[in-house]
């Protein structure tokens, strides 16, 4: 049993063509695969079946063939008296089927579903339709052009289409192709908070974000939500962009913004980033500034590592620096270093005997 035209499009076999390209509109937009990019096989199919349908139930030779016979007739059978073996949408000759066998040597040759959609597109407002005559009409729209106000003329929100040559039954090059293209919105900005551990190591980070889109049916807003994954590099600095095109809102006149994360470095209770260096302070009894010390540090990737000093004395305010013990640069993946600056805490108070001593031992 072949297709049933009448229930892909979800009219009755009464329909008028004014029903039939509304139904035609609200379901090319809805499984256009450049909107299903999730299931890009399945909206394929639904879109071609679609435009199928649409190309022959807008046809009056087409439909009556395909109401007496079915679509097996009319693929297979002989073309009806005045079909003049060139069909496509009212209102003229818009595009040439070729026969490959069947009864009478013609049938039915379903055209390309982008071709079609194009075509019913750009017949309200799209370029290149100055030169095509009867073709602007779509055979008796009329009024229709009601219908696509919400998309503010020519393509719907977020199709475009160009073209270097002609299309099918020799129209003329730059079918379907826009005079002025939108000019592209300023991308959405969120701030990607990182931890240094993650910055230290690089990781992996799936982001949650509500964008708004346009309803295919209706034209109204609606709050979607999407996934997008980052992949943090080790050594990405506070600042660097993370830039997603097309995931972020969708506009009134059909562009779609770009999502932009600027990355910020969260604060650490123990590390400061000095471009690829790190640095950090250890606080010291005089004590120890004195005689010497022996100290664990936690590195970022959750090593150990020791630092202790027996030889020397220690300055409030020295600094001593460990090698490659720093960030990652994210280009030459060389790690900066370890910057230790001591701070030496002094007694409140002495007594008259630790006085005493402290005399003697340094005098």
């Amino acid at each position: 049993m072949g297709k049933d035209y009448y229930s892909i499009l979800g009219v009755s076999r009464d329909a008028d063509d004014d029903t039939i390209k509304k139904a035609y509109r609200k379901l090319a937009l809805k499984w256009h695969p450049d909107r299903n990019k999730e299931k890009p096989d399945v909206a394929k199919s639904k879109f071609q079946e679609i435009g199928e349908a649409f190309e022959v139930l807008s046809d009056k030779n087409k439909r009556a063939v395909f109401d007496q016979y079915g679509e097996e007739g009319l693929k297979g059978g002989p073309p009806p008296p005045d079909a003049g073996g060139a069909g496509g949408f009212p209102g003229g000759g818009s595009f040439h089927f070729t026969s490959s066998g069947g009864p009478g040597g013609a049938g039915f040759h379903p055209s390309n579903a982008d071709d079609i959609f194009k075509h019913f597109f750009s017949s309200f407002g799209g370029g290149g339709m100055g030169n095509m005559g009867g073709m602007g009409n779509m055979g008796g729209m009329g009024g229709g052009m009601d219908d696509f106000n919400d998309f503010g003329g020519g393509m719907p929100g977020g199709f475009s289409f160009s073209s270097g040559g002609g299309m099918p039954g020799g129209m003329p090059g730059g079918f379907g192709r826009r005079q002025h293209e939108p000019e592209k919105p300023p991308a959405i900005k969120r701030s990607f908070p990182v931890s240094l551990e993650d910055l230290y190591t690089g990781t992996v980070k799936r982001l949650k974000v509500t964008r708004k889109l346009r309803d295919g049916s209706t034209g109204r807003s609606i709050s979607t939500d999407k996934i997008l994954t980052v992949n943090v590099k080790a050594g990405w600095k506070a600042g660097t962009k993370i830039r997603f095109p097309g995931e972020g809102d969708e506009l009134e006149n059909g562009v779609t913004q770009d999502i932009e994360f600027v990355l910020e470095e969260k604060p650490h209770a123990i590390f400061k980033r000095e471009g690829d260096n790190l640095r950090m302070t250890i606080r010291l009894s005089l004590v120890e500034a004195l005689t010497g010390f022996q100290k664990s540090i936690k590195t970022l990737d959750d090593r150990t590592l020791s630092v202790n000093n027996t030889k020397s004395v220690i300055q409030p305010g020295q600094e001593s620096r460990v090698a490659n013990e720093g960030m990652p640069n994210s280009k030459t993946g060389r790690k900066g270093d370890l910057i230790i600056t001591y701070e030496v805490q002094f007694p409140t108070s002495l007594t008259e005997a630790q006085k005493e001593t402290i005399r003697k031992t340094l005098s």
